[in-house]
């Protein structure tokens, strides 16, 4: 069977081909439309396959309703490719009606087309040309507050958080954006493990000795340099941006406010 110029075209325009590799496509599947579109996903997975040790660096992140997702692609000019945030919005909705809270439960979740996640991202790859991933899922129950941040005015979100708390929207929203400027890892302290603190102590009395602090101040140095490491990961414990001479953990017990959790996504890290 002859293969036509328009053929090519049609076959190109439905999966994203290059023209060289559609037509050897359709010449293999002998003029078969459908077997052709096959012969391309096999060979654009495969190629996929190949891709996967190239780092899926930047994306977007993607949210709504509770839900947070990072999205990941190799170059900002995927990020902003009209399929690549389409399918993210896409992955919103399957997490929201699955209900999946991690990364391998999403993938696992089916689209509103009832193709799984992980088989939609894997085909997309194939099309675009790059290692695609879905590399972060949150899912909270209770009353939650969204913030998206753009990097760039031509690119969509790339830095998200996700507050779940008890009290005051607006000052839920404080917070979210403080999360997104100053990156705390942690709501309180008692959540840091302990093993970090320890770490965090011997590298303190280990710093003083060094500098030749005397061994009675020692502890007191000690002390000062962990409370330093608090305000640093810690959110109760980081100074408000929003509320001067405050700090987070202040500014939400005076507005009768909770933060029972949080994630951040941002792209890159």
């Amino acid at each position: 069977m002859a293969i036509t110029a328009a053929d090519v075209k049609k076959l190109r325009d439905a999966t994203g081909a290059g023209m060289m590799d559609a037509k050897k496509a359709l010449t293999e599947a002998e003029g078969d439309f459908d077997k052709a579109v096959e012969l391309l996903r096999i060979s654009g997975l495969a190629k996929a396959a190949k891709r996967a040790d190239r780092e899926a660096t930047n994306g977007i992140v993607a949210g709504r309703d509770g839900a947070l997702i990072q999205f990941a692609a190799e170059t900002d000019f995927v990020a902003k490719n009209a399929e690549f945030v389409s399918l993210a919005d896409d992955i919103l909705g399957a997490v929201l009606t699955s209900g999946a809270s991690d990364v391998a439960s999403a993938n696992e979740a089916s689209l509103a087309s009832g193709k799984k996640v992980l088989d939609a991202v894997q085909e997309l790859g194939a099309k675009i040309g790059e290692n695609l991933s879905l590399v972060a899922v949150a899912n909270f129950d209770g009353d939650t507050h969204l913030y998206l941040h753009r990097r760039a005015a031509d690119l969509p979100p790339q830095v998200g958080v996700l507050v779940e708390y008890k009290g005051d929207e607006a000052l839920a929203h404080q917070v979210a954006m403080q999360i997104a400027a100053m990156s705390p890892q942690w709501v309180t302290r008692d959540e840091v493990p302990a093993d970090i603190v320890e770490n965090e102590k011997r590298i303190a009395e280990a710093t003083a000795k060094e500098e030749g602090k005397p061994e009675g101040a020692i502890p007191r140095i000690v002390e000062g340099r962990v409370g330093g490491f608090y305000k640093d990961v810690v959110l109760v414990d980081q100074a408000a941006v929003w509320e001067d001479k405050k700090s987070v953990g202040d500014a939400l017990k005076a507005g009768g406010t909770e933060i029972v959790r949080f994630v951040r996504f941002a792209v890159g890290a």
